[in-house]
C-alpha cells in the first residue's frame, strides 16, 4: 500500500538530450505526473511528446537531469531494486523463441524467474491465449504476440503494469483484444499505466489520464471530468472561405480555430444557429455545421491550440539562453 494513494509520482521531472548539432534538446520539462493506485491510467500525447522518455526514466533505463520520481512511495532509481518486483513493463517488443509454442516460451521464463509453474496456466487464461498456447510463436498474429508479452510480465504477479504504445501496428481486432486485456487486469486490482498517442482509443479503457505535449503536462484527472469540463458546445463548420470566416467569427467573440483541411472548429457555442447567422450576414454560407462529440481528442486539440509542433530546445551549456523548435 502507499500513503499517498499513488502508484507513480514525478515532480519537476526534466530530461534533455544532446542533438546531432550539439544543442540540448528538451525531452521532458518539469513534468508532474500522478498515477493513482488501481485502474487504467492513460499517459497521452503525440509522438515525440516525452512519454517513452518518462517511462524509461521510471524504469531506471534513462537518468533524469532533475526532479524526483516515486513508485509506490519508493524513490527511484535509488530504491528501484526494492520495488522492481512489483512492476511489470513492456517498453520494447520482447524476444521469444519463434519455433517454440507460446506455452513453452512462458514455461522457460517462469523457470528462469522461479515463478510457480501453475501460474503459466493462469496468465495464459488472463490474456485470452489458453486455446492457442500450443501454437508456435511464429504463427501468432501481432496482437497475440503482444498479449503473450503481457502474459510474460504477469508471471511475477506485478501490482503495476506499464505498457508503452501497446497497440501500435495492430488491426482493430488486435486493438480490442489488448484493450479488453488491460480492462480485465484493472478489474483484478492491478494498476495499468498505458502510453499512447491515440487518444480516442485510450478513452474507451482509461479511468484517469495525463495529457502531455512538448514534454509538459497539460491536463490530468478522471476521463469523465476532463471530457465534461472542456470542449463544451464544440461545432465543426464547413464554409467556402474558411480564413475569412475565421476572422469574422473571432470578431464576434466566438472562439474558433482552423485545421489543416480548412475546417473550422468553434467552441463554447450555445446555439450553432448563431454561427450560421453571423457568417450569412457577411455573405458566407455554411455547407457543414456538425456538433462535435466531446472526447479526449477534442480536449487535447483545445489544450494544444497555438502551441505549434515540436518540443522546446535548449541552447548548449554556457551559451545565451534561448528556446526554439526541437524534438524529443
Amino acid at each position: 500500500m502507499t500513503t499517498n494513494g499513488l502508484a507513480v509520482e514525478t515532480r519537476a521531472l526534466r530530461k534533455t538530450y544532446r542533438s546531432a548539432t550539439g544543442r540540448r534538446v528538451v525531452g521532458v520539462e518539469g513534468l508532474d505526473l500522478e498515477v493513482p493506485v488501481g485502474g487504467v491510467h492513460g499517459f497521452l500525447g503525440p509522438n515525440g511528446s516525452g512519454k517513452t522518455t518518462t517511462i524509461r526514466m521510471l524504469l531506471g533505463l534513462v537518468r533524469p537531469d532533475a526532479g524526483t520520481m516515486r513508485i509506490f512511495d519508493e524513490p527511484v532509481p535509488a530504491r528501484l531494486p526494492q520495488v522492481v518486483t512489483r512492476v511489470g513493463a513492456i517498453v520494447e517488443q520482447p524476444k521469444f523463441f519463434p519455433t517454440f509454442t507460446g506455452r513453452r516460451n512462458l514455461d522457460l521464463l517462469a523457470r528462469a524467474i522461479d515463478a510457480p509453474r501453475g501460474l503459466v496456466d493462469t496468465v495464459l487464461h488472463d490474456v485470452g491465449l489458453a486455446d492457442r498456447q500450443h501454437d508456435a510463436y511464429r504463427t501468432f498474429s501481432l496482437g497475440m504476440k503482444q498479449r503473450l508479452a503481457i502474459a510474460a510480465t504477469l508471471l511475477k504477479d506485478p501490482e503495476l503494469l506499464i505498457f508503452d504504445e501497446p497497440t501500435n501496428g495492430l488491426d482493430p481486432a488486435g486493438i480490442r483484444e489488448i484493450r479488453d486485456t488491460m480492462r480485465g487486469l484493472a478489474e483484478r486490482g492491478k494498476t495499468v499505466l498505458v502510453s499512447s498517442h491515440v487518444l480516442a482509443e485510450v478513452q474507451q479503457v482509461a479511468d484517469t489520464v495525463s495529457i502531455i505535449a512538448r514534454g509538459r503536462l497539460l491536463a490530468s484527472g478522471r476521463v469523465t471530468d476532463l471530457v465534461a469540463g472542456r470542449a463544451a458546445g464544440a461545432v465543426r463548420v464547413g464554409v467556402r472561405e474558411p480564413d475569412r470566416a475565421l476572422e469574422i467569427l473571432r470578431a464576434h467573440r466566438i472562439e474558433a480555430s482552423l485545421d489543416r483541411t480548412g475546417t473550422i472548429h468553434a467552441t463554447g457555442v450555445s446555439d450553432p444557429a448563431q454561427i450560421t447567422w453571423v457568417l450569412g450576414s457577411n455573405g458566407l454560407y455554411v455547407h457543414e455545421l456538425i456538433a462535435e462529440r466531446a472526447d479526449l481528442e477534442a480536449v487535447f486539440l483545445e489544450l494544444t491550440q497555438g502551441l505549434g509542433p515540436g518540443t522546446v530546445e535548449a541552447p548548449p551549456e554556457g551559451s545565451r539562453r534561448a528556446r526554439r523548435r526541437g524534438e524529443s
